[in-house]
């Protein structure tokens, strides 16, 4: 059987302890970390990978991510916090 290829996008959500939290929107549940940015990216593939082999080994859907999530950042004017 030949192999398939899916694109996912991920997130490096920076720890405050150092390195990196990855997780894929697409994939609840779907986490690994690493210090560096190609430490996350080769985590996230093979944390990808196991995934999607146990949706298939349980039968389950393997999503496709159609439309990429899209990231954006708001700013907010507040008076007070944490008083």
């Amino acid at each position: 059987m030949a192999a398939i290829t899916r694109t996912y996008s991920v997130l490096l959500d920076p720890d405050p302890h150092g390195g990196f939290t990855v997780t894929v929107p697409l994939l609840p549940g779907c986490i690994t970390q690493a210090e560096g940015v190609e430490d996350c990216l080769e985590r996230a593939r093979e944390a990808i990978a196991v995934y999607l082999e146990e949706l298939a080994a349980t039968g389950e859907p393997v999503p496709e991510e159609a439309v990429p999530p899209q990231l954006r950042r708001v700013s907010v004017s507040v008076d007070r916090l944490g008083d």
